[in-house]
């Protein structure tokens, strides 16, 4: 298991990589880069704990598809970092963003196919997503305001809540719709960033995304709730997400 451990670390080098190349397109700050390069830590520090508390003893093919996506996000951060200074084209932006998302649906498909599904390769891919949602809010900010975060809080703060409320940490039954948001919200929230649309319509947009995940998450709250005031017992796995391991692995 030693060595697998440190596989992730490839794809750090890589983004950092990444990041240099972009360097010389789009002038980054030093902000920019402190964000991306400590998302590329970060997530690989908690990408890590996770193999050890696994025992994991093979990274996967389509682990090494999420963490690409991952690099992709590590770029992307930056550059809406670099946006506040005027330092960053859309079009850069956004083609990253389609990359990324395009992906999203291959890191599933290839761990059917290798029967390589895992519970950490789960949670890796939805972690991925939910940061993706939270920084393409961040950019969207500027053209539909500041409520648009909330699409991206949701799932922090679902997290949060269950940290306070045992019964919010319950195991969430599957559904592939909450997938299905998760992928509308982006494509969404892309269109917003890319600006191809009259402001209008963009606000449009960005309420129906956030009508779907409002949608999503409330009935999971819902659903939990009615199981707590049920009596049920508590059986938690610890993973207050808004896409179970069954549904994108």
């Amino acid at each position: 298991m030693g060595k697998v451990q440190w596989v992730p670390w490839w794809w750090v080098a890589a983004g950092i990589a990444g990041l240099a190349a972009t360097g010389t397109t789009v002038r980054l700050p030093a902000a920019a880069w402190a964000v991306g390069v400590g998302y590329l830590v970060v997530s690989t520090a908690l990408l890590m704990r996770g193999i050890r508390r696994g025992g994991v003893e093979r990274f996967g093919p389509a682990n090494a598809v999420t963490a690409t996506r991952s690099v992709l996000v590590g770029l992307v951060t930056a550059l809406v970092v670099a946006s506040f200074a005027g330092e960053v084209t859309t079009a850069l932006l956004v083609g990253l963003v389609a990359v990324a998302l395009a992906l999203d649906g291959v890191d599933g498909y290839v761990a059917r196919r290798t029967r390589s599904e895992s519970e950490l390769g789960a949670r890796f891919d939805m972690e991925v997503d939910a940061f993706l949602l939270l920084v393409l809010c961040v950019y969207d900010v500027r053209y539909v305001g500041w409520w648009v975060l909330t699409i991206g809080l949701l799932r922090y703060a679902f997290v949060v809540a269950g940290f306070l409320l045992p019964w919010m940490r319950q195991t969430l039954p599957p559904r592939y719709w909450r997938k299905v948001v998760t992928a509308a919200c982006g494509v969404a929230l892309a269109v917003v960033a890319s600006q191809l649309l009259p402001p209008p319509v963009n606000v449009l947009v960005a309420v129906g995304a956030l009508l779907l995940v409002l949608e999503s998450f409330g009935r999971d709250v819902l659903w939990l709730a009615r199981l707590n005031l049920a009596g049920a017992p508590l059986v938690s796995l610890e993973k207050a997400s808004t896409s179970p391991p069954e549904e994108s692995r």
